[in-house]
């Protein structure tokens, strides 16, 4: 069983928020991309408990080893730099660094997918279309296996859990604070869910330790539908706003989009290891090696086409696509929308034809 370093946390954490519950007496099936989604979300169920073979041994050290590729290069830069604190790190030190990172990288997940949990129980209660609540209410479902993998991956196959990131915290704070039922979505369905899209998509495809490999795909093949459901809903939405409320949206998803990538800087795993977090930081800000910039890089690569596609990145005067341009990610915006990938990720369904061939 895994421990814990939350022990100085309190076990429960309110989110003050003010908003109204939408009841609606439209019953009209009208919206039908989100009908489709509906169905395709009914069939695409998967049980965690059966699903997946809980049976197989991980080795939390050869798993940080094959991720450990990533970790050696984004912090590498930290053994050479000058009056670095982690010069004195050696073999046992690194690969100790590469379980926590990988540990730390999965609860991350996890606390999201909680966050996810909380945002899409509320899109249940706020969106004013019946189709979209129909299709909420599948994710609320998918949310709670999502948190029951990681958290029973992380207590029965790793080390331990981490707290939650600060920056994950507080954005997963204001995001649930927010009264607009919109900013949910955009908050949680298009910049959250696709910032985790794209990274369970990379460490799916280094990974060959078989239970993580296939828990990531099937998530993954949920995920998709979820960013799908905000885009197709945000769509219809915005394509009504003023350009002052679009430029108010603009900011906003620059604004996550820049605390999600200091997100990944993991400063709870130098804590963890007795490494001033702050100095780190102030490290890989100065080098910023290539491999880092790749890393965060890629993990705009469903966020901003995704954007695109809500019509936020040239909306009023362009102003997103001047910051995505400014941060080096705006060559993302021609790639495939989650609108229409997730057929391609639906795992669950490739794997039942395959059992039943």
């Amino acid at each position: 069983m895994t421990t814990t370093d939350a022990n100085s946390q309190h076990a429960l954490h309110s989110v003050g928020a003010k908003f109204d519950s939408t009841f609606t007496w439209d019953y009209e099936r009208s919206r039908t991309p989100l009908v489709k989604l509906y169905e395709k979300a009914k069939a695409s169920q998967w049980n965690a408990s059966t699903d997946l073979d809980w049976s197989i041994d991980v080795d939390p050290e050869k798993v940080a080893s094959e991720l450990g590729v990533g970790t050696s290069d984004r912090f590498g830069v930290l053994r050479d730099y000058p009056n670095s604190p982690i010069k004195h790190f050696g073999d046992k030190e690194w690969l100790r660094l590469g379980v926590e990172l990988q540990s730390s990288l999965l609860s991350q997940f996890l606390h999201g997918e909680q966050g996810a949990l909380l945002c899409t129980a509320r899109i249940v209660e706020t969106v004013p279309w019946i189709d979209a609540k129909y299709y909420a209410a599948t994710q609320v479902m998918d949310e709670a296996r999502h948190v029951e993998v990681f958290a029973r991956y992380l207590d029965e196959k790793m080390t331990r859990q981490f707290r939650i990131n600060d920056n994950l915290k507080s954005l997963l704070d204001d995001i649930l604070a927010d009264s607009r039922w919109d900013i949910t979505y955009l908050g949680m369905q298009i910049m959250v869910e696709g910032l985790a899209l794209a990274a369970f998509g990379m460490m799916h495809m280094i990974t060959t330790e078989p239970l993580l490999k296939k828990l990531l795909r099937y998530v993954m093949s949920d995920e998709a539908r979820h960013v799908a459901f905000g885009v197709l809903s945000l769509q219809e939405l915005y394509k009504g706003l003023s350009a002052s409320e679009l430029r108010e949206r603009q900011e906003f998803a620059f604004e996550v989009a820049q605390r999600l990538q200091r997100r990944f800087m993991q400063t709870e795993v130098w804590e963890r290891m007795g490494v001033d977090p702050n100095e780190v930081v102030r490290i890989l800000d100065d080098a910023n090696p290539p491999a880092m910039q790749q890393f965060q890089t890629l993990l705009f690569s469903k966020i901003v086409p995704n954007c695109k596609k809500l019509g936020l990145i040239d909306a009023g005067d362009g102003w997103l696509r001047e910051r995505f341009t400014d941060i080096g990610v705006i060559q993302f915006e021609d790639w495939v929308d989650t609108g229409e990938e997730y057929t391609m990720l639906d795992e669950v369904a490739k794997d039942r034809e395959t059992a039943t061939a």
